[in-house]
């Protein structure tokens, strides 16, 4: 077997394990991938692909892209609960596939560089537990690459169909995760004299007024693209719809922050831990140190990547508002460069120490030792709320892991880019089998989306008190809303006077001593009850939080 097959089956084996331990160990979480896929629900049940809604109000904060996928693998398999989830994971593979495509577009004379670096991504921690997540960076990561390789092929033979698959990716990506596809493309576009030239292989001889003038087309297209569904959805969703999907998600957060404030340095202080295990190697400092030279500074491929990277992780930075998936499509940028250092390095093959893989495998035993001492020792602490439905146990696995990654510092260094690979899989894996209870007992909602779902289709009006982000919708197939009350003064009473055998949902920090709920749930450290109308309307301020 070649070494490119034998490597494109260890990063496919660990996409499909992490991806398969989540949809098996995990339900749904709240609130984004409850929320997520309760608009897709709520679509399918009105029948209304133009305009999503949650909970009977159009929803703007997110395109429909992912939504228009979910609903068509349900119109294949029926209303199923593991094909939204299955969505953004196989976009994971899929950009896995398109890094190794650019890899090679990039470098055609470097075949290590695209063995390489889809290994180098799956095997970091941050991809890792990422790719098993149902959200919209993994979609945008691969339009993200799908409109770089259209941009350097066109480059390389000024075909205008490269121009053509640009503007689709363009397209699709802000059908996916609005505006932001730009961010991730355009710099790399507009900075072409920087990279282009320097590029490994042939060129078209372009010039610079088609290769912008290509460019525009590409951004006009995409805009075209996905202005076929922001226009009519527009007219069709109101004007507060209207001026959100063309303003407020978009240049609005990058005025002021919505949410997840955070401060300049804060992606700079976690990349670090993005990036285990690769940032504990050896090896990979080593090739970083011989390759700060002239021939890396000239490198095309390497400053396309360098600039892809640094523009979106500096707007970032400056924009308020943080979350570490944010970062996802910028990722494949690392790999990509950290591949070709590796690919450069003249010594990669030479007997290595115990340091090569000791290194990244030790915080793996340390953190697995921990756990089962935790577990299994007779120590006296305050213990989290969580910690009696751990699992402790399968820490051995991790422990086992780290021991045989360890081990492997003799091979040879294709062994030891393959061994080191697994940690950050094995982590997840283990991660998910230990907090598999703790997850389900205190993050799995669809207990009491169901008995919600009874009693709705018995006729009884459900009301939550405080804000409703759709937990339950998809999880109960609830057809109708639910009504908010406790935003605005005599609203519940209201309710609850034109509802007279409602059920009121609340959440508290323990229960009150006035009156027992009908029902009551976990939910993380809190309970989530669920309060008749009569038991209401006696003790009003029984649904707030205590």
């Amino acid at each position: 077997m070649s070494t490119s097959r034998r490597l494109a089956l260890l990063w496919g084996g660990l996409w499909l394990l992490t991806v398969a331990a989540g949809l098996a160990l995990r339900p749904p979480l709240p609130v984004d991938e409850t929320r997520y896929l309760s608009v897709a629900w709520e679509m399918w049940v009105r029948g209304d692909f133009l305009v999503p809604h949650l909970n009977g109000e159009p929803y703007s904060h997110k395109p429909p892209l992912l939504f228009w996928l979910m609903q068509a693998g349900w119109s294949l398999f029926g209303v199923v609960e593991w094909w939204p989830r299955l969505v953004a994971p196989l976009f994971a593979l899929a950009t896995l596939f398109l890094t190794r495509t650019l890899a090679r577009d990039l470098w055609p004379t470097r075949p290590q560089v695209a063995d390489w670096a889809p290994v180098l991504l799956v095997g970091s921690a941050f991809w890792a537990l990422f790719q098993t997540v149902t959200m919209f960076d993994m979609l945008l990561a691969a339009f993200a690459l799908m409109a770089l390789i259209g941009l350097v092929r066109f480059w390389r033979d000024g075909r205008a169909r490269w121009i053509g698959l640009a503007a689709v990716a363009i397209g699709l990506g802000v059908l996916a995760k609005g505006p932001a596809i730009l961010l991730h493309v355009l710099p790399v576009a507009l900075s072409a004299p920087l990279w282009a030239p320097r590029l490994d292989g042939d060129n078209a001889g372009m010039s610079w007024r088609r290769w912008y003038g290509g460019v525009a087309l590409a951004v006009v297209g995409g805009a075209a693209l996905a202005l076929a569904w922001a226009v009519p959805a527009g007219q069709a969703g109101g004007e507060a719809y209207r001026e959100a999907i063309f303003w407020g998600q978009s240049a609005g957060r990058m005025v002021k922050s919505f949410a997840h404030a955070r401060p300049f340095w804060w992606y700079a202080a976690v990349l670090p831990g993005l990036l285990f295990p690769w940032v504990l190697w050896p090896t990979a400092w080593r090739a970083l140190r011989r390759g700060r030279n002239a021939a890396t500074r000239a490198d095309g491929g390497v400053r396309l990547c360098l600039i892809w990277f640094g523009v979106a992780f500096l707007a970032f930075s400056v924009i308020s508002g943080k979350q570490l998936h944010y970062l996802l499509p910028e990722f494949p940028a690392l790999a990509l460069v950290l591949a070709w250092l590796l690919s450069r390095d003249e010594t990669s093959d030479a007997p290595a120490r115990r340091s090569e893989t000791l290194w990244p495998a030790l915080p793996v035993m340390v953190v697995g030792l921990a756990i089962l001492a935790v577990v299994l020792l007779p120590l006296e602490f305050k213990k989290p709320y969580w910690f009696d439905t751990v699992d402790g146990g399968w820490a051995v696995l991790a422990v086992v892991a780290g021991a045989v990654v360890a081990a492997c510092w003799r091979a040879t260094s294709e062994t030891r880019l393959m061994a080191l690979a697994l940690l950050s899989p094995a982590l997840v894996l283990v991660a998910h089998l230990g907090a598999s209870g703790v997850l389900h007992q205190f993050y799995d909602l669809r207990p009491l989306a169901r008995q919600l779902a009874t009693w709705q289709q018995a006729g009884i009006a459900i009301g939550h008190f405080g804000k409703y982000r759709a937990e339950y919708h998809f999880l109960g197939r609830l057809k109708q809303p639910i009504t908010v009350v406790g935003r605005r003064d005599g609203d519940q009473a209201a309710f609850l006077a034109a509802n007279p055998k409602a059920h009121v949902v609340a959440l508290h920090d323990r229960l009150p001593s006035q009156a027992m709920p009908l029902l009551s749930h976990p939910f993380r450290r809190r309970l989530v009850t669920v309060w008749d109308a009569a038991t209401v309307v006696r003790n009003p301020g029984i649904t707030k939080r205590n």
